[in-house]
């Protein structure tokens, strides 16, 4: 063993017992506060707490045999030894076997009782020491037998090697103990020394120990935290330092391919919020004011900073500042088309007012769910653009061939259609979004149906992407706010029936082609399909927006909540990253009078694909 492991046998027992400066080349991190008032017997101060030790040298208990035969006190000292009782006790076998040597320094059957007596001391010792990286009594329990050891048989081979040993785990115990205490205090060691330094001096004595590749996992962990902050605080250099620090930890782990995959997800997710804000800035309420193209420049300036060489969102948010320069203001009412970035024209859009609505369903609305209430005021500070029509098949088909982009009802194969014969909804194989409502192929001007959530902000990402402008789902609140159009009432129309030709609404003159007839529908009312109908054969709302509310159910942006209780009062989108429920909102074909209502909304599973749920898009302005 090198000098630089073995500790001076008289203070065995204090470095053991976790006391500090027990060598001359102990690290300056592994030193406690240690007063010992008695250097052989006393008390010690370690951490402010007095601690009674026994004898460095072991002093066996005193054992009485008065009257007791040689013969007798052998058979105790026997049945101590089998029973592993070996020298804590005046009963223990080495007290007894050394109280019968001090009758006769010549009893034979006694040394060979001390003999075994050490035998199973070295394998209690070595028992305690397997677990003694990890386990401070088990090194004490290791200590201690180590100060029997040496008062019997400090010579002895086996004896020294386990004092060895012993040295050892109390060396590596003292400078685990104290890299912990360093990584806990923030001290890791990029530099030099900390518990990084530590814990690799422990692995250089006890390569593969359990604990201190624990504790460089541990300092790993600790480097990376500090490049995530790093980042979180838009320090990219420093969080890329960080990672360099790490990534000498343990380079043979693949940890940091992971952490630098969530540092560049941070870089990536604010580069967006700062897009987000560049575009806010330049759609703002008072139109493209100069001082709204400084704020917006200045966003671009921040990007610019954090973004790699390169970046694409960077490089599209400074084409759109440019573009920004000469473009015009909306006005409430006004439609428009843009046009996509590989030809043609995307969905016809028309601005909606800003303004304010009471949002969901009064306490006496009959049919009316806790999920619809509170109702609350909404406002809307600015205006915004809403296609005038739910997506269509066709639509819809542009964006898939474009991007090769798979929807979900496409991989899972299947969906839930209407059937005819039953009159349920079932799930179908081979059913997608090409699919009309029971299976069969759909025409290009049906409403696009069987997508999930995540299908229709992929649609609308594409179209953002091909337009340069902010497509998204709307909000639940917008949608009820454009469903509403202005009016206030039960029904997007009012109350009461729905006047001729409304939309497509569960009526109670509907016929299914085989003859059936709804059990739940607006009485004396039809509209001559059963199942969605194409999109815009209805007359439009007050506002120019065709079927909302009617014919197919939409998604909207916003996860469920049961009740409106802290909704946002300015139209945003609730929403909470990761959730898995989120909002549909409108009446379909299929819906009965109280699903029709403006108020209704739905909690659906955003990977759920049916007959029922289509969508449409929102721009902002």
């Amino acid at each position: 063993m090198g000098t630089g492991l073995r500790l001076f046998r008289p203070v065995l027992l204090l470095c053991i017992l976790g006391l500090a400066a027990c060598r001359g080349d102990t690290p300056a991190a592994a030193k406690v506060p240690v007063q010992v008032v008695d250097a052989q017997l006393g008390s010690v101060t370690v951490s402010g707490t007095d601690t009674d030790l026994a004898a460095l040298n072991w002093t066996p208990p005193a054992v009485d045999l008065g009257e007791e035969t040689p013969e007798q006190t052998r058979r105790r000292a026997a049945q101590a030894l089998a029973e592993g009782r070996l020298y804590e006790q005046a009963e223990d076998a080495i007290p007894l076997y050394l109280a019968l040597l001090a009758r006769d320094a010549d009893d034979r059957s006694a040394q060979r009782g001390i003999d075994r007596a050490v035998a199973a001391l070295l394998k209690q010792g070595g028992q305690a020491l397997q677990v003694a990286d990890e386990d401070a009594q088990a090194l004490r329990r290791a200590g201690e037998i180590a100060a029997v050891l040496r008062t019997l048989r400090g010579e002895d081979a086996a004896v020294t090697a386990y004092l060895d040993k012993v040295d050892q785990a109390d060396y590596l115990w003292r400078l685990n103990d104290a890299a912990e205490r360093d990584l806990r205090a923030g001290q890791l060691g990029e530099t030099g020394g900390g518990a990084l330094g530590s814990f690799r001096e422990v692995l250089a004595v006890a390569p593969g120990q359990s604990r201190a590749q624990q504790g460089l996992a541990a300092v790993e962990s600790a480097m990376i935290r500090r490049a995530e902050d790093a980042a979180r605080n838009d320090d990219f250099v420093l969080a890329g330092q960080w990672l360099a620090h790490a990534s000498q930890v343990r380079p043979d782990t693949s940890t940091l391919g992971d952490a630098h995959q969530r540092v560049e997800d941070i870089r990536t997710a604010r580069i967006a919020a700062l897009r987000d804000e560049a575009l806010a800035a330049l759609s703002g309420a008072d139109g493209l004011t100069p001082l709204a193209l400084r704020k917006a420049r200045e966003t671009l300036a921040e990007v610019l900073r954090i973004a790699l060489p390169g970046d694409a969102v960077a490089a599209d948010l400074r084409q759109r500042i440019d573009l920004a320069t000469y473009y015009g203001l909306f006005r409430p009412g006004q439609s428009f088309t843009e046009a996509l970035a590989n030809g043609g024209r995307g969905p016809e859009m028309i601005v909606l007012p800003h303004g304010a609505f009471r949002m969901g369903a009064p306490d006496d609305e009959l049919g009316a769910s806790d999920s619809e209430k509170p109702a609350h005021y909404v406002r809307f500070e600015r205006g915004f653009a809403m296609s005038r029509k739910a997506v269509t098949v066709g639509e819809f088909r542009r964006f898939v061939q474009a991007t090769d982009y798979r929807p979900r009802a496409s991989r899972r194969e299947l969906s839930i259609v209407y059937d005819l014969r039953s009159g349920n909804f079932v799930r179908r194989g081979g059913a997608d979004w090409r699919s009309d409502y029971m299976g069969a192929p759909a025409a290009d001007d049906q409403p696009v149906l069987h997508v999930s959530v995540y299908d229709a902000e992929a649609y609308a990402e594409w179209l953002a992407a091909q337009t340069g402008s902010g497509y998204r789902l709307p909000t639940e609140a917008e949608f009820e706010y454009a469903s509403r159009a202005g009016r206030e009432g039960r029904y997007p129309w009012g109350n009461g029936q729905p006047p001729p030709g409304t939309g497509n609404l569960t009526g109670g003159n509907d016929v299914a082609p085989n003859g059936r007839h709804w059990s739940n529908a607006f009485v004396g009312y039809g509209d001559g399909y059963w199942g969605p109908a194409p999109v815009a054969t209805f007359q439009p709302n007050a506002w120019g927006l065709y079927d909302l509310g009617s014919n197919i159910s939409e998604w909207v942006a916003d996860c469920w909540h049961a009740s409106y209780r802290r909704a946002p009062a300015d139209g945003r989108a609730w929403f909470n990253p990761g959730c898995r429920a989120r909002v549909v909102r409108g009446g379909s074909w299929s819906s009965g009078p109280v699903q029709t209502r403006a108020a209704w909304r739905s909690s659906v599973d955003s990977d759920m694909t049916s007959a029922r749920i289509g969508f449409r898009v929102v721009r902002g302005i």
